[in-house]
């Protein structure tokens, strides 16, 4: 019980952070019914943001790791990233926009390829270490837990599973409760009745890049807390299992995508305790293949019809 516990922990850390790369798939898939590609590459980016920008934003917080520079680290990294994300929408996709959704998809690799690339070029293609932001340890648990005293449970564990929750929440927050997060939803749902009814398309699209992106970033540094080696191609192994979660979860469906992430991480979690490690990513990529088989709209996806 206490392994199937310490599993569980490991997987649910790991877990959040595909939810937040996951979170970028499907939300551009809900507003323009396209899978980009590129969106794990962001997730390098964000890692790399926070790589450059950490020393200098840590010198005002005194010099050394502390919660409030790796909160200043994150907020940048999300910025930087959701512009980048802007830029990428604008440039890449935007005017190809009208062109068969093959066509962007096709773009969306060749970007993808094109930030590998170019980080291998500019940040070096050997791994590097990412600054320690914060002062990470195990947590010593009460010994009245008896047994369960012995489960070990980190501050960066922590941190990755609680920034989860709060951005996840701000997320639900902008999709529900905002005049922005109404034209998202009436976007995904009728692209040409939405801009008859005055929505800017161009302004909610590239405002749904942003987020995505931002989230992307923020997975990033997250991600870098627990394992501080960053590498221009950290991105594609992430970015496919985060799709994986995606459509486990359903497809353009926000709840969805933060579930599937949570359960391919806690998969992964135990079949590295309990198999072998070098199951993990063939088991991930088998649980695509069956969804696609037996329940192709995901667990919380609701099938739809087109009309040919």
């Amino acid at each position: 019980m206490i392994e199937f516990l310490q599993q569980l922990i490991n997987g649910l850390s790991q877990g959040a952070i595909y939810a937040l790369i996951a979170l970028g798939y499907t939300m551009v898939f809900g507003v323009l019914r396209f899978i980009n590609f590129a969106h794990g590459d962001i997730y390098m980016l964000g890692a790399f943001a926070g790589f450059y920008t950490a020393p200098k934003l840590l010198s005002l917080t005194g010099g050394g790791p502390s919660y409030g520079g790796a909160a200043l680290v994150l907020v940048a990294a999300m910025a930087l990233c959701a512009a980048a994300g802007v830029i990428i929408e604008r440039l890449c996709y935007r005017p190809l926009r009208a062109q068969p959704r093959l066509t962007v998809l096709i773009a969306a690799i060749g970007v993808s390829l094109f930030l590998e690339n170019g980080g291998q070029f500019f940040f070096g293609a050997d791994p590097q270490a990412f600054p320690e932001i914060i002062a990470d340890s195990a947590i010593e648990l009460p010994a009245s837990w008896g047994e369960f005293a012995s489960l070990t449970l980190t501050i960066g564990q922590l941190i990755v599973i609680g920034s989860t929750i709060v951005l996840l929440a701000a997320l639900r927050t902008i999709v529900k409760y905002t005049r922005t997060g109404m034209a998202m939803r009436a976007l995904s749902l009728n692209p040409l009745a939405a801009s008859l009814m005055g929505v800017n398309t161009d302004a909610v699209i590239s405002f749904t890049f942003a987020i995505g992106s931002a989230l992307a970033g923020a997975a990033g540094i997250l991600t870098s807390i627990q394992q501080p080696s960053i590498d221009p191609l950290m991105g594609i192994n992430a970015g496919l299992k985060a799709f994986v979660a995606a459509v486990l979860g359903g497809i353009g469906n926000i709840p969805g995508a933060a579930l599937g992430g949570v359960i391919i991480g806690v998969l992964e979690a135990l079949v590295v305790g309990y198999i072998n490690p070098t199951y993990r990513d063939p088991l991930v990529f088998a649980v695509l293949i069956l969804v696609l088989l037996f329940k192709p709209s995901g667990l919380l996806g609701k099938a739809e019809r087109e009309k040919v």
